[in-house]
């Protein structure tokens, strides 16, 4: 019988539960995985806690996993048994099975493996629109990089690098700071012990930034936008700290007629072309070596609880994933 990590009442890691699950057949268009490696992320917390509203309790948690097609329903021509897929879905990957349908999955090629599949489909795909959709990320940009050491950060870093900006991360120890100056970053600010906003300030010799990528939310939100150069974009793309308080759009005029934006992957592929062109960027990254997925840390499915306690505490650097 499949397992799976389900959410009966939103609260703490403890509401995490790794129980047996009933799994039918796979409908119409629906494709089976036996599930390899499963993505952690911050969004699985947002989930939990119910900041993000799932559809009804109780819930399997999870957002990103790769695996193995072990079955497909009727309809089902593009996928066979013996594939390697991953995916990236709203819910339902914390699981050592499960059904999902075939529009959601991409092939894994030969030289990607299913942990590094497991952590691309979330983050790297957020990393792939933040630098070439929502931004376009050229040579003479200086962006600032939030939380440079987590999953995203690291990866948006050196994808920033390989892209020709100036990159200014922000980070919490001198160990993280290490890791992101090791992953792209030119620039490392210890947000701790420095005021970020003068540093960059400082680093960019008063020119400031083109793009602020801010993952983390209310906790460097207005700082974030004192390091935007006039008519710079300020890029909300997550809450780790608690989300953005709500504010006066005359602050964005006040600081430089910037512009702001709060985009989520779904928007960026929720068509299957546009989940194919970023996936199909991602893996060529990686596979030329331009990209490369630092993978810290691995918990069996059923600590799932404890995984989210460390990813809560920032104890966690880089790309995290669970074993079914």
């Amino acid at each position: 019988m499949a397992k799976a990590v389900r959410v009966h009442k939103v609260g703490g890691p403890e509401a995490l539960v790794y129980e047996p699950v009933d799994l039918a057949a796979p409908g119409p268009g629906e494709v089976r995985i036996r599930q390899h490696a499963i993505g952690l992320n911050f969004i699985d917390v947002y989930y939990r806690t119910g900041l993000y509203k799932a559809p009804g309790l109780p819930f399997i948690a999870g957002n990103e996993a790769a695996g193995e097609v072990i079955a497909v329903g009727p309809g089902v021509t593009h996928f066979h048994p013996g594939d390697r897929v991953a995916y990236y879905e709203n819910l339902g990957g914390y699981a050592t099975e499960r059904n999902i349908a075939w529009q959601r999955l991409v092939k894994l090629p030969d030289h990607i493996t299913y942990e590094q599949g497991a952590v691309l489909m979330l983050k790297g795909l957020t990393v792939w629109y933040l630098l070439h959709k929502t931004f376009k990320v050229e040579p003479h940009h200086r962006v600032l990089i939030h939380a440079a050491a987590g999953g995203i950060g690291l990866l948006a870093c050196q994808w920033a690098r390989a892209l020709g900006a100036h990159v200014i991360g922000t980070v919490g120890s001198r160990a993280k700071a290490d890791l992101a100056l090791a992953n792209g970053c030119d620039h490392v600010i210890l947000y701790n012990e420095e005021d970020f906003v003068a540093r960059v300030k400082q680093i960019s010799r008063g020119e400031l930034c083109d793009v602020v990528y801010d993952g983390v939310g209310k906790s460097t939100f207005p700082g974030s936008l004192s390091c935007l150069k006039p008519r710079g974009l300020f890029v909300s793309f997550g809450n780790a700290s608690g989300p953005v308080p709500p504010f006066s759009i005359a602050e964005l005029n006040s600081h430089g007629s910037l512009f702001a934006t709060r985009p989520k992957l779904n928007d960026y592929v929720g068509k299957r072309s546009k989940l194919l062109e970023g996936a199909d960027t991602l893996f060529a990254a990686v596979i030329s070596g331009k990209l490369h997925v630092p993978i810290n840390h691995a918990y069996a499915l059923k600590d799932a609880a404890k995984a989210h306690a460390d990813l809560e505490s920032r104890a966690t650097t880089g790309a995290s994933i669970l074993k079914p």
